[in-house]
């Protein structure tokens, strides 16, 4: 005899499996980040930001390009360096104002729609907590790519300018774009880790701050602290000289000098977003400072950075008479650019983590006037 007709019931119907926290479906992202970019798309603060970036970085490429026009072209007429200088120019003020616009887009993708009461709907829904936060990532990323993809006239024009190769400009934007999701990531963490929107906006841009400016900032003042003396190889001119010079004239002795052993804080740099897109954009070769294209600002950072990561010179050039001049040392051809992007990217793997922890339901505790519902 069958269950039902011994009770005259039928049986309660067994409860869905409980999705996992990490599970993953393309419906699920997609669903989140077309109700995301649908509420982005409605809102006309967002195309009028839009409209603004198009205008000033605009405004600002052809100002540069005036400038640059004027000042470099007075040397006999030429203007060679002029379109190095403008790709450099612009690529850093498409950086600065994308790291300037994202953190916008994200720090209060979560806590913002908890205040709202509109989170609660969707985290009862069978959609997990890994597809709610990558939806709101991708939707923030698609946002902030908008601004990038906007740019894309004003790089173009100003690669157009001048020697740069056009692969540079492909480098660059895929570069802008990597490190945009990065930050996307860093802010829509710390909006899932602050109940406040005020409070998140303003730590996203903190760590923006700190990649962009304050690790230039720590590679300065630790520099004593790596500098130290001692007895070193040094190619130089002998203390018994007679003035006289017959074609070779240094030698290597060694010497108690001041090394500056910057081996040990690359990273600082290395991080840095600016020197992430400025080692990779790939404008000219960096073996040697002379290797180097003419105003090519991009090229000449890559040139340092690889020069600080390689440390002090053995022996150090110190021979300055006659055509001993034209021995420069050889730096690493290793990129850096991989190293600090890797660091950026784990930042926002970080950041995503800590959302799809955060967006867990039930939660243990919650902090102190957070709306559920």
């Amino acid at each position: 005899m069958s269950v039902v007709e011994q009770t005259g019931t039928a049986p309660t119907p067994a409860a869905p499996p409980r999705h996992a926290r990490w599970g993953l479906t393309w419906h699920g992202v997609r669903t989140v980040a077309a109700l995301e970019l649908r509420q982005r798309v409605r809102s006309t603060r967002w195309l009028v930001a839009l409209i603004v970036y198009f205008v000033v970085v605009g405004a600002l490429t052809l100002l540069l390009f005036g400038a640059l026009s004027t000042v470099l072209g007075l040397d006999d007429g030429g203007t060679e360096p002029r379109g190095p200088v403008l790709f450099a120019a612009v690529t850093f003020l498409v950086l600065g104002l994308g790291l300037l616009v994202t953190p916008t887009l994200t720090s209060a993708a979560v806590n913002g729609d908890r205040n709202a009461g509109t989170l609660a709907t969707l985290q009862v829904t069978l959609l997990t907590p890994a597809e709610i936060a990558l939806g709101k990532l991708l939707a923030a990323w698609v946002a902030s790519c908008a601004f990038l993809v906007t740019s894309i006239p004003f790089l173009a024009f100003a690669t157009a300018a001048g020697p740069t190769p056009w692969w540079s400009l492909l480098f660059v934007v895929l570069l802008i774009a990597t490190l945009l999701i990065a930050v996307c990531g860093i802010g829509l963490g710390l909006s899932a880790l602050v109940s406040r929107t005020a409070g998140s906006t303003v730590l996203t841009f903190v760590v923006v701050a700190s990649l962009a400016f304050l690790s230039l900032i720590l590679f300065g003042v630790t520099y004593p602290a790596v500098t130290t003396t001692e007895t070193t190889r040094v190619y130089t001119v002998p203390s018994d000289w007679d003035g006289t010079y017959d074609g070779s004239v240094c030698t290597i002795e060694e010497q108690v000098r001041d090394v500056a052993h910057t081996e040990r804080t690359w990273w600082l740099l290395a991080i840095n977003p600016f020197v992430v897109v400025a080692d990779g954009s790939g404008t000219s070769v960096a073996e040697s400072e002379s290797s180097v294209t003419e105003g090519d600002l991009l090229g000449y950072i890559r040139f340092a950075v690889r020069t600080v990561r390689d440390g002090p010179d053995d022996p150090l050039q110190e021979c300055w008479v006659g055509d001993e001049l034209s021995d420069e040392t050889v730096t690493s051809t290793a990129p850096v650019w991989p190293w600090g992007l890797a660091a950026n990217l784990l930042l926002g793997v970080a950041g995503f983590v800590v959302a799809v922890r955060r967006l867990s339901i039930p939660q243990r505790t919650l902090p102190r006037g957070t709306r559920v519902a």
